[in-house]
């Protein structure tokens, strides 16, 4: 396999196209617009490809939506103030069990807010963002190599649960030149029963978001409900960075994750033993794998680029496990290594 050097935004793009992406739906905003634009330039010397530039981000996740209930292979992608536009149609899309990536290059909030990166949209990806009792897959690389890879993979979980599948990274993920190995793409395996081409002569597919019958609508939610158990109970992915042997445990994922292996060759240096625990699957998110660390480790320091939305999940599996501390920077300011090496030292010395 070839090694190229590609940027984030267009890795994913090319990942997307070599595991038989046909339709991509979206509408430009900084700073994604490269994935956009590749997909523009290159969708149209796949067979069957399809590239629409919307007239909106409502537009472009009803398109997606109607493409995979065509039994098409789609994605979208946007940036935080986008996705928030998205919502209604993500939650039409777990109501009606269609497959679809959406990709978050996430950046500064709330409102418009910035262009710069950020981590302000945890909440949205991980807690459902729209309405209703449903759940998306949300996978958060944090290399070039990770976003080619959980590019191909988060297609084949959308598949396999027909459930929407979200990619959160940020701006700084998007933008970063970085070697990276496209993996060979599996063959696509999904019933034709779930795919609507028209009635011909059998039975007719009916796909639906809207069941009027409260006792109808509960049992459709309980449904939705084991399969998001089965999810958390086969899905979570996470990395372990120096965990034996450490003294503090560093919770951080994405651009903060790398910025928190860079903090943690500065506090070895000085003789601090600091590991990390990187969650990959944000939902699901790895709670009982922390909770295994939490059996040898005592203090937890959760870090990411927000006022502290992660902290909770971390919260919520190690309460009364672990000591949790927290340091973040919110609004699109991207701490360095050294930051977070002197924000934890001084911590150690309280």
């Amino acid at each position: 396999m070839n090694k190229v050097l590609m940027q984030g935004n267009k890795v994913i793009a090319e990942a997307a196209i070599r595991l038989g992406c046909l339709f991509y739906a979206g509408y430009p905003i900084t700073p994604q617009n490269e994935l956009t634009e590749y997909m523009a330039e290159n969708m149209r010397k796949v067979e069957g490809g399809i590239f629409i530039q919307s007239e909106s981000e409502i537009a472009a996740i009803n398109m997606i939506a109607a493409a995979s209930a065509a039994g098409v292979r789609a994605m979208t992608s946007s940036s935080s103030p986008g996705i928030s536009l998205k919502q209604d149609g993500i939650s039409s899309m777990a109501a009606c069990e269609l497959p679809g990536l959406i990709v978050n290059m996430m950046r500064g909030g709330p409102g418009l807010g910035n262009i710069a990166p950020s981590q302000g949209d945890y909440f949205q990806a991980t807690r459902g963002g729209g309405h209703g009792d449903y759940r998306t897959i949300v996978l958060a690389p944090a290399t070039g190599q990770e976003l080619a890879d959980l590019t191909m993979d988060a297609f084949d979980l959308s598949d396999a649960y027909r459930n929407p599948v979200m990619i959160l990274a940020d701006g700084m993920m998007g933008q970063l030149m970085e070697p990276t190995v496209f993996k060979e793409a599996k063959p696509r395996q999904y019933s034709e029963n779930y795919m609507m081409r028209g009635a011909g002569t059998g039975k007719s597919k009916i796909i639906k978001g809207l069941i009027l019958p409260p006792l109808e609508m509960e049992e459709h939610n309980w449904k939705l409900a084991r399969k998001y158990q089965v999810i958390s109970d086969r899905e979570t992915r996470h990395e372990a960075f120096n965990i034996e042997g450490a003294e503090l445990i560093i919770v951080a994922y994405g651009t903060a994750a790398r910025i928190a292996k860079g903090a943690i060759k500065r506090l070895r240096e000085t003789g601090l033993k600091v590991g990390i625990f990187r969650p990959i699957t944000l939902w699901p998110f790895p709670t009982s794998e922390l909770r295994e660390v939490a059996e040898k480790v005592k203090n937890f320091l959760v870090f990411e680029m927000s006022t502290g939305q992660m902290l909770e999940d971390v919260r919520l599996a190690l309460q009364g496990f672990a000591n949790i501390d927290f340091h973040g920077r919110p609004g699109g300011v991207v701490p360095t290594p050294v930051e977070l090496a002197n924000a934890i030292a001084r911590q150690s010395r309280k």
